[in-house]
């Protein structure tokens, strides 16, 4: 099934907002909305997408905070997080049941399409990544020559490591990575290119990818 995107770069975080979705569909969800809801809505307008869900790679600020204007102006939009990361958050907590805690391996359906919501822990417990047509919306557990940061409050080296080595690696190399942040030298990437390019990639034992990912900056 080919694949809707338009990444939407927004905010004073160099954020990447991405709304996906069937290209032949009319229906599209929106990743991690923050900064600019009304941004959000009229991008998906002028692309003639409706907007059924918002899928969250993780609870930070810069990720979640147009959310909830969102769900006020689309009383039908279906908010999605790992539950891990609902546990672990108490502003997606605070959300109640307009948000869903999935469990890992979990999909979920746009305009038919599958998703599948990967558990990617190691920036925060709850971290997920989105695969669906051949791409995958990494947020902050794989940038673009990168990856996010394990000493926030969280956070894990090991389980990053893990996340990038055996689940995002074991994703065929020609998936084209979408980031959740505008951090390197594209705007968007594949799987081999990260593996052949990315420092983090290229720290292939626990020890020395722990070592290099925490050290002092």
């Amino acid at each position: 099934m080919s694949l809707y995107v338009r990444q939407l770069p927004l905010g004073p975080m160099q954020n990447f907002i991405h709304l996906f979705g069937p290209a032949d569909g009319r229906e599209a969800a929106v990743i991690d909305p923050a900064w600019d809801a009304d941004a959000i809505r009229a991008a998906a307008h002028e692309d003639g997408k409706e907007l059924v869900a918002a899928l969250l790679t993780h609870h930070h600020h810069d990720h979640v905070n147009a959310l909830e204007p969102l769900l006020a102006a689309l009383p039908g939009l279906r908010a999605f997080a790992q539950g891990a990361e609902v546990a672990a958050s108490e502003v997606l907590r605070s959300f109640g049941d307009r948000l869903e805690a999935l469990v890992p391996g979990s999909e979920v359906r746009i305009g038919g399409m599958p998703v599948k919501c990967i558990h990617t822990p190691g920036h925060t417990p709850g971290s997920q990544c989105l695969h669906a047509g051949g791409a995958v919306f990494t947020g902050d557990t794989l940038f673009v020559g990168g990856c996010g940061r394990c000493d926030l409050a969280g956070g894990d080296p090991r389980q990053m490591f893990d996340s990038l080595h055996r689940v995002l690696g074991s994703l065929p190399d020609e998936t084209r990575v979408y980031p959740g942040h505008d951090y390197g030298d594209r705007p968007v990437s594949t799987l081999a290119h990260e593996k052949a390019t990315n420092p983090y990639f290229q720290r292939g034992d626990l020890e020395s990818f722990v070592a290099f990912r925490m050290r002092p900056r």
